[in-house]
């Protein structure tokens, strides 16, 4: 037996094709584009996600044999609007979820309480109902031509499948789900101008939502399977990492960065900036504390100083006190827990002897520090993280890992060598479609090793978040 998972990404799109023993038998990665045609605007081609996967699919099967193919996993971007007509085809290309432009939109939303209430989170104007609002006001006749609002991989779940379904954790993303009844609110909609008419049918994650088209599966030569209701990509990503039980957690090191917290109920505490999700199992949930610049962060400094993110941070030495400059990493906005899109960067304390290496250490600490700004929100909702998974691009730096542990109090766990991410938890959301498999399949990797806070250093990381803290409270008065 085998399955397939597919990650939609920002960058790129991922298929991984794994036994039932979650070994890899094939990969393939297809890049995407992003275009920002306006400050703090970021739009994608809804056509490249279908092509990519055709791609991809094609090539799992040119590298290995998919006879024994039983199911397809979904996961994807969250919170992206993608605007379909009546004929299934994009009326325009899709808002994703770094687009900031709606503020407006999604700030009169958050005004009206019944928003807070029911999804249990605060509109942000990242979230997709926002995008479609400034749809709406802006772009009249493409609202009036929307037949359904579709998340990206659900875009892509139509392509496979000719289905309209999405599934609960990324549907919790959009401010129209009512999270703790995991189904549509109809009041939420309508005070949109929308109906559930607009809406794809709702599934679990582990549901069959539809089968494989049959004439892609014969381009494809690939078995007609069903394709799971998959999950948003931070649930899916938790998935294959095994951090489904109350209390797991894993830090994401990615271009933005999400502290995620599984929780066996529906927990929300709106005022601290924290999602409030449903998770891609029936009865559980998590929480999660999500800035929009992690490895960003790093990238940016890297373009700023031409050189590359893996020279700048290949010699930093032993881990040492921070020093005077400090990073707030807030380019495009923050999320938690300030739920500010207007808000943007800073360094501070520069001096003669500010040098790439010394700037290098400051973003890479103020990144840590937004994450401990996660951890302390997380905390007011009653979620305190004992230890946590170290995943995405930039747990690869040990330099990093050791900032962030000591930054935040607790130790990191990095998985050994193996796939563990979004497109394993869609796969294994595709066996248990396919299979009746339960959550049990969903077991956290092998730990190569874990790293502990610097004890000694402790204090030294507790003064500068302090100091981070009171630049932020100075920032947002400027």
């Amino acid at each position: 037996m085998s399955f397939i998972g597919l990650d939609l990404g920002t960058s790129s799109l991922k298929a991984i094709l794994v036994d039932d023993g979650d070994r890899v038998l094939a990969e393939h990665a297809e890049p995407l584009t992003v275009q920002r045609p306006h400050d703090g605007w970021s739009e994608q081609d809804p056509q490249s996600w279908c092509d990519a996967a055709r791609t991809a699919l094609a090539a799992l099967a040119a590298r290995h044999d998919c006879g024994g193919l039983q199911g397809i996993g979904l996961a994807g971007h969250m919170h992206g609007a993608t605007m379909v007509g009546a004929d299934d085809r994009a009326l325009r290309p899709c808002l994703l979820w770094n687009d900031t432009r709606a503020h407006e939109e999604a700030a009169a939303m958050d005004a009206d309480p019944r928003f807070r209430a029911v999804t249990g989170n605060i509109v942000f104007p990242g979230f997709t109902a926002p995008k479609v609002e400034w749809v709406r006001r802006h772009e009249p006749a493409v609202f009036d031509a929307t037949d359904r609002i579709l998340l990206p991989k659900d875009f892509l779940r139509l392509f496979l499948t000719g289905e309209h379904v999405s599934e609960m954790s990324d549907a919790a993303g959009t401010a129209w789900l009512d999270t703790g009844a995991r189904d549509w609110s109809d009041d939420l909609l309508a005070a949109c101008d929308l109906t559930r008419d607009h809406m794809p049918r709702l599934v679990e994650g582990f549901a069959i939502s539809g089968t494989l088209r049959a004439d892609l599966a014969r381009e494809l030569g690939l078995p007609q399977v069903p394709v799971a209701g998959g999950a948003g990509d931070n649930a899916a990503a938790a998935i294959g990492a095994g951090v489904v039980q109350n209390g797991s957690a894993f830090l994401s090191l990615g271009t933005s960065g999400v502290l995620f917290a599984a929780t066996d109920g529906y927990r929300p505490d709106p005022g601290t900036a924290v999602h409030t999700f449903c998770h891609a199992l029936p009865g559980t949930w998590h929480q999660m504390g999500v800035i929009l610049a992690a490895t960003d962060a790093l990238e940016w400094l890297s373009r700023l100083t031409g050189q590359s993110a893996a020279h700048l941070t290949a010699d930093l030495g032993p881990l040492r006190a921070p020093g005077r400059t400090l990073f707030l990493p807030y380019l495009g906005g923050e999320r938690t827990p300030h739920n500010d899109a207007a808000i943007r960067g800073q360094f501070l304390h520069l001096d003669h002897a500010t040098d790439a290496r010394a700037a290098t250490r400051a973003v890479l600490e103020g990144v840590a520090h937004a994450f401990a700004d996660c951890r302390d929100a997380l905390a007011a909702t009653g979620t305190t993280i004992h230890s946590a998974l170290a995943m995405g691009g930039g747990s690869r730096s040990d330099h990093w890992l050791q900032v962030l542990a000591t930054t935040l109090g607790f130790p990191l766990d990095v998985p050994a060598q193996g796939e563990f991410g979004a497109a394993l938890g869609a796969a294994r959301l595709g066996r248990m479609a396919a299979t009746g498999a339960g959550p049990e399949i969903a077991t956290p990797p092998a730990i190569a090793r874990t790293v502990e806070p610097d004890a000694a250093l402790g204090p030294a990381f507790a003064e500068a978040h302090a100091r981070y803290r009171h630049a932020y409270d100075i920032l947002r008065t400027l």
